[in-house]
Formats: C-alpha cells, structure tokens, sequence
C-alpha cells in the first residue's frame, strides 16, 4: 500500500496575526475532555462553571466552542487576529491544518492552502509525516468530542 501523499512531510508555520482558521463564521470547534479540563484551569473555573460560559452543544449534544452572537467567529479570537488561549487551545485547533476532511483529496488540500498562508510560508518548517498523522488522531479524538460532565466513566470511578 502507498504511503498518503503528506507522509514525506509538509512545510508549514503558523503565522502571525494570521487567524484565518479561525474567524470563519458558524466554525465549529469539538472538545475534549482534556480540552475542557486544561482550557478551565487556565481560566481559573471549574470545568462545569467554564462549559457554561464558553461551550455549548450542538444538535447530537457534544460540547463545541462557543463563537461570538455578533459575527459567529471564535470567542477567543482577539482583535489582532490572534487566539487569546493560544498555549492551551483545543486540540482540534492545534491540529489544524492537519484535518483529516483537508488531507483526504488534492483539492480538498489545494482549498486549505488557497486559505492558509502558513503552508509552505518563506518561514515553514518541516513537519514530519509522523507528526502529522498523530494531528490526525487528535482531530478525530475531538470530533468524538463528549456529551456531559463529569464523563460517565469518571462518574463510576467514584
């Protein structure tokens, strides 16, 4: 079986003030648990104090970032086009570009690359296929996202 096309590695750097993956109305961010675990203690709340003012659910009930009311982009992008939680953001956003959905095709990839001037930038780096497939994995991990608090297998262990 042939190896996927980004296995030999892409060069890419996210760039400053950029926050193209991010200001695009009615985008939805899935989260973790760890997300909501590590994004609250950030934020000096309990998980469920933080679920309240930064999350909601989506139809089938998981937990998704919230965007703002006025514009539909992510709450915590700021003025400057950049991501005010950046250290601790959700995986799924550290894993962006590296989607499944926008490594499936080349012209799904060529769209990404259209919009992110990080691929292949004057400043890229080198990220390994290795890397990218474990962003991969960390996608599909939030995608699956949770339903409720605390997580029924953290209720049991009680």
């Amino acid at each position: 079986m042939k190896p996927p096309w980004w296995m030999g590695g892409v060069n890419f750097s996210c760039q400053s003030g950029c926050g193209k993956c991010c200001d695009q109305p009615g985008g939805i961010v899935y989260l973790s648990i760890a997300d909501a675990e590590r994004i609250s203690q950030h934020s000096d709340l309990s998980v469920e104090d933080w679920l309240e003012r930064d999350a909601r659910k989506t139809y089938d009930g998981r937990f998704v970032l919230k965007s703002r009311e006025e514009d539909g982009i992510c709450i915590h992008l700021n003025e400057h086009h950049q991501c005010s939680i950046y250290k601790v953001r959700p995986q799924q956003c550290k894993a962006f570009p590296w989607w499944g959905e926008n490594l499936v095709s080349d012209r799904a990839w060529s769209q990404v690359k259209e919009q992110c001037p990080g691929i292949d930038a004057e400043d890229a780096l080198l990220v390994e296929g290795n890397t990218i497939r474990l962003h991969i994995f960390s996608d599909r991990e939030s995608t699956k996202g949770f339903r409720e608090w605390p997580p029924q297998a953290r209720r049991n262990k009680r």
